[in-house]
């Protein structure tokens, strides 16, 4: 039984699936770590992992040429005229990601009496122990290595880096070494990529204390040993790796003490502990249920635990994925090989519904790494804009594998070429970290500028009214119940124009007059005839309501131009149409994009029917990395990491002039404190609520005067910077 909520979760037993292993990982390296004391095996993961399939070297289509005929067709009514807009290639997927190979340990079998696995999320390990045997491993922050670390490991133990995993590829180029050292051994797993030059090498350090060491080929025999103790890194490479040097800068990170793993785990802590501790959830749940292990709780979908366990470990995988690049499909790990969907950065939806949480959740880590993703393409953006559309500035991809920002991913039913909003989606947790941090990144300002570039260049044809069209226009993944795909003004498509304009106009004042007036002139959004805010606002285009994808409402969600405040009538329409939206195939992505606009339509009944959702889906994995589908079908990142937003969504929203407290709350957590919120107006909030009464402790960084939004009214709040501030509201 605990009084508080559980920052970790454990199992009784090893896992059977890699699905269910226990994950830890520090933005670079990842692990999927099994815990099974006679045959453990920890699967190694890195971001840069990616298979190549042909498409190395794919450059987006040359089409601007063809551009303008496409825009005479489509204005002149012709529904089907951006089927043929193509240079004629079959859908190529990006580089799938993949795992590397996994670390196996096998010992003498002994009894299970006294086992235990678990992950404690303020820490980054995962721990497995037996009677007197334990296995410790964390991946370090600090020393970008994964550490692994056994205690009487048994009268025998055999080590080896074993390639062997699900869907790995005939014609893998593989070559194993091991050479003893005077404590241990160096283990190397080489790997080539068929027909490629392009490989990848781990390179695993023993050392063991007591016992006897031997090589077995093709690994490491150890006997009688008190410890051992593993360090291991993977390089993705062309040519040669030097195992020699990456098995002297192992040694290298050895502290002269008798208790090295001590001394590795104390650098990593203060970079990961330090992230997560800065905002956690309490809902005031059943202690008895608190001390559950996470298998059993996840038979309890309407228990407070659950919600405060997933809400903790959304945060931590999150994190934990969160480095080199921002996570993929499926965070920073996967077993198998075959990656559904490549284990893309999938950008249309999916990566900006994980890192949703990021500037509320005070993870500016995960901002940092999603930057980098960014800025490390902008050359690749250019050159999409400029071959599809003929303009300066930039176009970003729907998919990428990290390493191309060309856009090559697109077919007749999705021509994910012809999306132009997806630079102000991109872009848009960026800004939110400005705001929230009170700063300006130069790079943002500077891509800003180009997206403007970009819609100055594009946006030049107008309907009978003179409003500007946006043509071509797509909403992914949908299309007209009366047109093809490729057609014209996508509501998300206005919102983005709109808003990266006016955004590139705030960060430019020398430009503001010149884009702002361009937003100015592109048309309104549309009501349907059924009350809806019109996923196309083109007169004439049927909406298709049984899909998974919310594009239409990203007014509402992330921006906030959709409001229930400034623009009460949008909003309504807004509501209507997310009263039509079906859940096409359940992916939980969609049902959780559904939650994050309920939520700023201060709709509390639809964001927990949407949460029900994927929780009575069977959605979650014992590891608490989510499922694409309900029944744990296809792992899966998008529910795992967007969760958290969704609660906080729930409960705190703001706006650089705005703070609204309570919004959507699910009735059935009545009672609970949610700590360490950053607010878009530079403030740290803390949030106390009963059945009758708010309390808000802000601790702001600027002095300002903010719009204070309750369930009793609207008020003025003025905050000066360094003064704190206690609200106390009733709420009814």
């Amino acid at each position: 039984m605990t009084d508080a909520p559980v920052h970790g979760t454990w199992e009784p037993a090893p896992a059977a699936r890699w699905e269910d292993a226990f994950l830890s990982g520090n933005g670079h390296h990842g692990v999927l770590v099994f815990g099974d004391p006679n045959d453990d095996r920890v699967i190694v993961t890195h971001h840069t992992l990616v298979r190549p399939n042909g498409s190395e070297n794919a450059r987006p289509p040359e089409l601007a040429a063809r551009l303008p005929e496409l825009q005479d067709r489509l204005l002149a009514g012709d529904t089907t005229a951006a089927e043929e807009f193509t240079d004629g290639r079959p859908l190529q997927w990006v580089q799938p990601f993949h795992p590397a190979f996994q670390i196996r340990l096998r010992g003498t079998p002994g009894g299970d009496h006294g086992y235990r696995r678990s992950v404690d999320f303020t820490t980054g390990e995962v721990t497995a122990v037996r009677e007197n045997w334990s296995s410790q491993v964390f991946v370090s922050r600090a020393d970008d290595v994964i550490v692994q670390y056994v205690t009487t490991p048994g009268p025998r133990l055999d080590i080896a880096l074993d390639h062997r995993l699900p869907g790995a590829p005939h014609g893998l180029g593989i070559g194993e070494g091991a050479v003893l050292t005077g404590d241990g051994a160096l283990l190397t797993l080489r790997a080539r990529y068929p027909h490629s030059d392009r490989a990848y090498t781990g390179v695993t350090l023993a050392v063991v204390t007591g016992g006897t060491c031997s090589l077995v080929p093709p690994g490491l025999r150890v006997e009688g040993a008190a410890t051992v103790l593993l360090l291991t890194r993977v390089r993705r490479h062309t040519g040669e790796a030097d195992v020699l040097a990456e098995g002297r800068a192992l040694r290298a990170l050895l502290p002269g003490t008798e208790q090295p793993y001590d001394t590795l785990l104390a650098r990593h802590l203060p970079l990961h502990r330090t992230a997560y501790e800065r905002v956690a959830l309490d809902l005031d749940a059943d202690p008895d249920e608190r001390a559950l292990p996470g298998s059993e709780l996840l038979k309890r979908p309407r228990s407070a635990a659950l919600l405060e366990r997933l809400f903790a470990a959304g945060r931590y995988h999150l994190l934990s994925s969160s480095g080199l690049f921002p996570p993929r499909l499926t965070g920073l790990w996967t077993g198998d090989w075959d990656t559904a969907w490549s284990g893309a950065f999938t950008t249309d939806a999916n990566l900006n519904l994980q890192i949703a949480s990021a500037a509320a959740a005070a993870l500016p880590e995960v901002t940092e790494a999603h930057a980098a993703l960014v800025h490390a393409q902008v050359e690749h953006w250019r050159d999409n804009a400029r071959a599809i559309f003929g303009t300066r500035g930039v176009v970003a991809p729907a998919h990428t594998d990290g390493e191309s920002g060309h856009l090559y991913h697109f077919s007749r039913e999705y021509p994910l070429h012809l999306w132009t909003a997806g630079a102000d989606w991109l872009l848009t947790p960026l800004v939110e970290h400005d705001e929230t941090q009170g700063t300006r990144d130069p790079r943002t300002a500077a891509l800003l500028a180009e997206v403007a570039q970009f819609y100055e260049d594009f946006l030049t044809r107008t309907d009978a009214d003179g409003n500007l069209v946006v043509v071509p226009s797509y909403s992914p993944e949908n299309r007209p119940a009366n047109a093809s795909w490729g057609t014209l003004n996508a509501a998300m498509d206005l919102s983005a124009a709109r808003h990266a304009l006016t955004t590139a106009a705030d960060y430019h004042p020398e430009h503001a007059q010149r884009w702002r007036a361009l937003a100015d002139r592109l048309p309104p959004h549309r009501t349907n005839d059924e009350g809806a805010l019109a996923e196309w606002a083109s007169p004439g285009l049927r909406d298709t309501y049984d899909h998974r994808h919310l594009s239409h409402l990203y007014g509402v969600w992330p921006l906030h131009g959709i409001n229930p405040y400034d623009t009460p009538g949008l909003a309504r329409a807004a509501h209507r149409a997310l009263e039509l939206r079906g859940a096409e195939n359940d992916s939980a992505h969609g049902h959780l994009h559904h939650a994050l606009v309920a939520a700023r339509l201060r709709d509390a009944d639809r964001v927990a029917h949407a949460l029900g959702q994927v929780l009575d889906g069977d959605c979650f994995h014992a590891s608490l990395m989510s499922a694409h589908y309900p029944n744990r079908h296809v792992c899966n990142a998008d529910a795992a990491h967007a969760l958290p937003a969704v609660l906080i969504e729930a409960l705190v929203q703001s706006t650089p002039g705005r703070l609204v407290l309570i919004p959507a709350l699910p009735r059935a957590y009545p009672r609970g404190r949610l700590r360490g919120i950053r607010t878009r107006f530079g403030a740290e909030l803390d949030l106390t609520w009963t059945p009758d009464t708010v309390t808000a402790h802000i601790r702001p960084t600027r002095t300002v005067r903010v719009e204070l939004r309750t369930s009793t009214g609207t008020s003025a709040l003025d905050l000066v910077a360094g003064e704190d501030r206690v609200l106390t509201e009733r709420t009814r």
